[in-house]
């Protein structure tokens, strides 16, 4: 689903928070601030990555990333 730039900020913002709190060892309750993004915030505490999984990369890809690996600097 597409947000537009402000609500995606809003939601990395949410992430982040709450990510802090779990390293900070807070309890897993969403601030008040932070209800309407709590499904984020509740995220970023968990640990579950922000946005989709990263995609795999193509044969053709791998292959002209490892060629570029052995040129001399």
């Amino acid at each position: 689903m597409a947000l537009a730039k402000k609500d995606q900020e809003c939601v990395t913002s949410a992430w982040m928070y709450g990510q802090q709190a779990h390293k900070d060892g807070k309890e897993r309750a969403v601030p008040s601030y932070w209800t309407e993004r709590a499904e984020a915030w509740l995220q970023g505490f968990d640990g579950v990555p922000l946005g989709s999984e990263p995609k795999p990369m193509s044969a053709s890809m791998e292959a002209e990333v490892g060629r570029d690996s052995r040129r001399p600097s």
